[in-house]
């Protein structure tokens, strides 16, 4: 996708088609399925801990994930022999560094990735197969299905959570009360998120109802999918080849940011907004209601008095965009073992609640929803039970698809939001003609 949004937002640097054909291209050849170190693809020593021998690591990581990363390293190396030395990459280069590595067979030992460009990865035989590995966690079942299930392929798992983010709806409780609103019902509708935008557009003196990227197609993915979702449907088929984007559920949803812009309800500069300052709108306080990344909530200022919502779908039920970032093994690791001994780490209790929680991030255990640290603020308890509602979606043209500002996507949200909507079969065909090319 574009540009980035926040700190770890979803707007997403597109995979050219030149990285993707050098990474095919070069694993195909260079890596046999099987190939994966030391422990061999999908199993190794069979021990869940893996090997914790004073080997030293490589890990890639793009910057966008910077913050956690740095915790996660930083902890393992201080209570383990391993070490890890971990190399942070310009989030912007990271797709052309992995290609150029793996077209040199240089990966790291141990390398991320956006979520919804794991598929690109695992296609091309990048990552280990962990199938083994993982299934044996005690919390496998608990662990972030939307990421595991990206990073399966033709059956067999390769990656597991690293970072979470979520989207979910941010509202002021100062603007409700103002309103009229009760600060402690936020909308469960998109009937009544319509409403309640209303109601705080109707306040007037600067304040409007609510804010979205108009102009940014991982924005709106990321935050209007989830009401698709609630609703029971799906946007893509099961292999990412097929749009069914215009349903009568997302007809629903179009027409309702259609309304909002229509009658003014939006903040201005939406129809402009790319991504860049799309999650600087609400920590002025003068925005009612919008769905955000719930990475956001630790970044907003101290005074605002905000809530934090599941976002809703046109007649109820919840869901959320789970993105951010999974990890695995590079196929080319020569200590596979040594690599699985910190995913497994990563994984644990210790990780999750003393470093990942303690940072107010999400953890990638839905067990783990209710912790020590999130018990403490009521608004991470809801976004770490979103989890387990959440879903990641799956194609392996994500990127020309949905984050290319020339992308058919762009296209179809614009012409029904900003337009009349009356184009929005035509352009959903546009949408799978991009998926299957």
């Amino acid at each position: 996708m574009g540009s980035t949004a926040g700190p770890r937002g979803p707007v997403r640097r597109i995979v050219t088609a030149a990285v993707a054909l050098l990474a095919a291209a070069s694993l195909l050849t260079a890596c046999g399925e099987g190939e994966s170190g030391s422990g061999g693809a999908g199993g190794g020593t069979g021990d869940v801990k893996g090997v914790d021998d004073g080997t030293t690591l490589t890990m890639w990581t793009r910057a966008a994930t910077r913050p956690q990363s740095e915790a996660l390293v930083k902890a393992y190396n201080k209570s383990h022999k391993n070490t890890i030395e971990l190399t942070v990459i310009p989030t912007d280069d990271y797709q052309a560094k992995v290609g150029a590595a793996a077209g040199a067979r240089d990966l790291p030992d141990l390398f991320a990735s956006d979520v919804v460009f794991v598929p690109n990865y695992t296609s091309n035989r990048l990552f280990a197969d962990l199938t083994a590995r993982i299934d044996a966690l005690p919390f496998a079942e608990h662990l972030a299905q939307s990421h595991i299930e990206a990073g399966t392929y033709e059956g067999r798992k390769y990656v597991v959570p690293h970072t979470l983010d979520l989207s979910v709806l941010f509202y002021n409780k100062q603007l409700y009360r103002r309103a009229k609103l009760d600060p402690a019902e936020p909308p469960t509708t998109l009937r009544e998120w319509d409403r309640q935008a209303r109601a705080v557009d109707a306040l007037g003196n600067g304040v409007d109802g609510t804010f979205f990227g108009g102009n940014c197609g991982g924005c709106t993915v990321f935050t209007w999918w989830p009401s698709i979702w609630a609703a029971g449907e799906d946007v893509l088929d099961k292999e990412g080849t097929e749009a069914r984007l215009a349903s009568a559920t997302a007809k629903k949803v179009y027409a309702t940011y259609r309304g909002w812009v229509r009658d003014g309800i939006v903040a201005p500069g939406a129809r402009d907004e790319t991504g860049t300052t799309w999650t600087g709108v609400f920590p002025k306080g003068k925005v009612g209601v919008m769905p955000m990344p719930s990475t956001t909530l630790g970044l907003m200022p101290k005074g605002l008095d905000l809530g934090v919502a599941p976002i809703p779908g046109p007649d109820g039920g919840t869901s959320t965009f789970v993105g951010g970032d999974a990890i695995g093994v590079s196929a080319t690791s020569k200590s596979a073992d040594q690599a699985w001994n910190f995913l497994a780490w990563s994984l644990g209790d210790e990780a999750q609640v003393e470093v990942v929680a303690a940072h107010k991030d999400v953890v990638a255990r839905t067990d783990l929803a209710s912790n020590k640290y999130s018990d403490a603020d009521p608004r991470l308890v809801t976004i770490n039970r979103l989890v387990a509602r959440g879903r990641t979606p799956y194609a392996l043209k994500f990127g020309q698809t949905f984050n290319d500002p020339n992308g058919p996507w762009l296209t179809l949200m614009r012409h029904a939001v900003f337009g009349d909507g009356a184009s929005v079969e035509r352009d959903n065909e546009a949408v799978t003609a991009s998926l299957a090319d």
